[in-house]
């Protein structure tokens, strides 16, 4: 089996679990190191980062009186790491569902011969300091709601503005949460920014692969953890032609693994693991995922030229 295949079979695979997994009784917490939206409505799973969120606020302070929230986030940080470490960004690119969206989306575009929208370089690499503000966002911002500093709306920040808030549950029949809140001004702020953030999602999506991904802060948390994680890109530069299909099909536009000429670990901050410039490498074992030393997958010429063909 092709490993693109083989990927898109485990990334509807993973929709229909994460999506609607709760449904038929699919509990896998929320430690889920993708977006899989506890506001979809029998869902499989939670995205680790409304949980955080929480922990951070409300599950902090509950900690010094108990000791028990802390134990809980503790937990469920524990989990999420070992779930990172085992499969790495295999959450982004075979797993996350909202990563499947952007890819419908692409395959629409694609399919009314639209042209991808290209992001200068330099560009990107300014964009991609948004989601460790994101970050910096959903640390900072849910003890002082919990503190009573700010209004109580502001508890769970990052999902007030979060696409995947609004989007996914349509999936489930839930269209709520593509509409204005008045319940309060603060609730009408962050619906009004939902809606916005949805907007340029939507459109970005259409436009350029993988969009969303450039600013998730969970692909920026994920890559923290990389010291941890087994699954790795590796390159061998010597086997390498310089051919460029791994730039060229690459979806977050990646130029480490093309550019790079000594080091063998080519996992850049942005990779998805995707596979497509492995599969994509006419180059005998110049590039493969391997987890650990153990290779699961190398580039070849007849994997290439299939590819190529099919494409």
């Amino acid at each position: 089996m092709r490993l693109s295949r083989l990927r898109h079979t485990v990334q509807y695979a993973s929709f229909l679990a994460l999506m609607y997994g709760g449904r038929f009784g699919l509990r896998l917490g929320s430690a889920v190191p993708c977006f899989s939206c506890p506001y979809v409505p029998g869902c499989g799973g939670y995205c680790y980062l409304m949980g955080l969120q929480g922990y951070i606020g409300f599950g902090m302070s509950f900690a010094v009186a108990k000791g028990i929230g802390l134990l809980h986030a503790l937990a469920y940080f524990t989990l999420f790491v070992v779930l990172v470490a085992v499969f790495g960004k295999l959450w982004c690119g075979w797993i996350c569902p909202f990563g499947l969206i952007q890819d419908w989306f692409s395959s629409v575009r694609r399919f009314f011969g639209i042209r991808e929208r290209v992001i200068p370089f330099e560009t990107k690499q300014r964009l991609a300091y948004v989601k460790y503000g994101l970050l910096v966002y959903i640390a900072v911002i849910p003890p002082l709601a919990t503190a009573g500093l700010i209004h109580q709306d502001f508890y769970l920040p990052f999902c007030g503005i979060c696409p995947g808030k609004s989007i996914l549950p349509l999936f489930a029949g839930e269209t709520s949460y593509m509409t204005l809140n008045f319940d309060n001004a603060v609730s009408l702020g962050f619906s009004a920014a939902l809606l916005m953030t949805t907007g340029i999602a939507l459109v970005g999506m259409f436009f350029k692969e993988r969009f969303f991904c450039i600013f998730c802060p969970m692909l920026a948390l994920i890559h923290m953890l990389k010291p941890l994680t087994a699954l790795r890109l590796i390159k061998a530069p010597s086997s390498c032609t310089g051919c460029g299909n791994c730039r060229r099909v690459c979806p977050m536009d990646i130029e480490t693994v093309h550019r790079e000429k000594t080091s063998r670990d080519v996992q850049s901050e942005e990779c998805l693991d995707c596979g497509r410039c492995v599969e994509s490498c006419p180059s005998g074992g110049a590039l493969g995922i391997y987890f650990s030393k153990l290779k699961l997958f190398a580039s070849s010429r007849a994997c290439a030229a299939e590819t190529r063909k099919i494409r």
